[in-house]
């Protein structure tokens, strides 16, 4: 079996072709049942593609879950020790994001609602920290697992926001939010009017739901799909790079530096128009 270019530089793994390197590295670590009716993990695409809708991205699930009790840990660990004297670099970190979370809520969030803050301030950092994942090259947590396993095929997917169950899990819970206080601010009446008699009023019924009905659901899909798409095109890109084996590295650290652009925007987007769609939830439609 020929050994890729990428190989060369850091898997312990042979492929056939540069395409097999990218299918292998795309693969998730699949936790379901299995043809012969057993449970366990996936070890090719055909065993994964069978275990069907209930299976579990073993790999997506332990770097976010992993990444969050860092976030909270270190979170909790500067709160313990800040103070009011000289702050060091961390704090000052921290400082900073609180006044970025804080200045946009201000900018955009009108209500009065104190989940809105610590909600905010979750969203950017958990979603920045597995965006973040893309900048270590594609092959070492890959390589890591496949050491701690004891499997030189294991797959193993490092970025979570690659995996469009993470990204929908998001924005499913921001929908579910936006419903919950809609329904408790301007009650279940006030909550379907909005697609009953809006933009068009109540002689319009059908053309308002029309209108309205496909944005609303429009809000989840699109959140989903933006960090979802702007993440595994980037990760794309990496992995096509990763193929020049060890001149990867001058191209990793320029596209690196370009990509740290797009996972801070995509956190701050997608932090950005949870609190925009909330405030809408919030606001009671104008009197005619």
């Amino acid at each position: 079996m020929a050994e890729s270019h990428a190989a060369e530089g850091f898997s312990l793994a042979e492929y056939e072709s540069g395409t097999e390197y990218i299918a292998h590295h795309l693969g998730f670590l699949r936790f379901g049942k299995l043809p012969d009716g057993s449970w366990g993990f996936a070890h090719s695409t055909a065993e994964a593609d069978a275990m069907g809708f209930w299976a579990i991205n073993v790999d997506s699930m332990i770097m976010s879950i992993s990444l969050a009790v860092i976030f909270m840990g270190l979170f909790y660990s500067i709160a313990k020790k800040m103070t009011s004297g000289v702050p060091g670099g961390l704090q000052n970190g921290l400082e900073f994001l609180v006044d970025m979370v804080q200045d946009t809520i201000k900018n955009t969030f009108f209500a009065k609602n104190n989940l809105i803050g610590p909600l905010s301030l979750t969203i950017f950092c958990w979603i920045f920290m597995m965006n973040l994942m893309d900048l270590v090259p594609v092959d070492w947590i890959p390589l890591f697992a496949q050491v701690v396993a004891q499997d030189s095929h294991l797959y193993f997917k490092a970025v979570p926001t690659t995996d469009i169950n993470i990204t929908a899990g998001f924005a499913i819970s921001v929908f579910v939010l936006v419903i919950f206080y809609s329904v408790k601010i301007k009650g279940m009446g006030g909550f379907l009017g909005e697609f009953a008699f809006h933009p068009f009023g109540k002689w319009a019924l059908p053309l308002n739901l029309v209108m309205e009905l496909p944005s609303f659901f429009a809000k989840p899909v699109s959140l989903a799909l933006r960090l979802y798409g702007n993440m595994f095109a980037g990760e794309m890109i990496f992995l096509v790079i990763a193929l020049v084996g060890w001149f990867q590295l001058p191209l990793h650290f320029a596209w690196a530096v370009f990509h740290i652009l797009i996972i801070t925007l995509q956190a701050y987007l997608f932090m950005m128009l949870t609190v925009v769609y909330l405030n809408q939830a919030h606001t009671k439609p104008e009197a005619h």
